[in-house]
């Protein structure tokens, strides 16, 4: 199983109109690679902290290199440093990764043919078992999808989310994206000071 691509294929399947912040996605990402690696036995957590296991291929060039960058001297890295330094940028990644493997492609308009168009999901194996996962449910995709801003926020947190390293690593995607959120409304409230300095007021 795959959360992190799944995710990146709920995320591009998400309807026209729906606009979703790349920061928030990417962290969410960050945080559905430490449960993929986990799953794969490449680390294990330490209350909040990634302890590495032994290096082997997982077979997905991503998880292959988010394996390959964890911090591997003591204490090593909090759960919450990992989602800020993995998650810069990483939306972005997985898009070009999808590309690249044939997952994705670029819907060209009427209007503009010949210009490069949004990246949808193609029909696959990988797009089913995405949707299936979706569709049914399942705890995990689920809490990362509504933290990414692809669907509201449930209203209360699944019962069969029992496991500690799960609900660990969900919470820290959660507070990563409060944050976030902070930050982007912190700037806004200076911007518009900014502006109200210059216009007179």
């Amino acid at each position: 199983m795959n959360t992190a691509r799944d995710l990146a294929i709920v995320a591009l399947d998400v309807p026209p109109g729906r606009s979703l912040e790349q920061g928030d996605l990417s962290l969410a990402l960050a945080g559905a690679e430490v449960l993929d690696l986990v799953e794969a036995g490449a680390l294990t957590l330490d209350d909040d902290r990634l302890v590495p296991g032994t290096q082997s291929a997982t077979g997905d060039r991503l998880l292959d290199e988010a394996a390959a960058s964890l911090v591997r001297q003591e204490p090593f890295e909090t759960i919450e440093d990992w989602l800020w330094r993995r998650g810069s940028e990483l939306s972005s990644a997985y898009v070009d990764d999808l590309e690249k493997i044939g997952l994705t492609t670029r819907r060209r308009g009427p209007r503009f043919p010949l210009r490069t168009g949004k990246t949808v999901p193609v029909e696959s194996p990988a797009r089913s078992s995405a949707e299936a996962r979706r569709a049914s449910g399942e705890p995990v995709l689920t809490a990362l999808v509504a933290a990414a801003g692809i669907e509201e926020q449930p209203a209360e947190t699944p019962e069969n989310l029992t496991d500690d390293t799960v609900t660990t690593v969900l919470a820290a995607v959660g507070d990563a994206v409060m944050e976030l959120e902070a930050v982007r409304q912190r700037r806004l409230i200076e911007n518009a000071a900014f502006d109200n300095v210059w216009r007179g007021f």
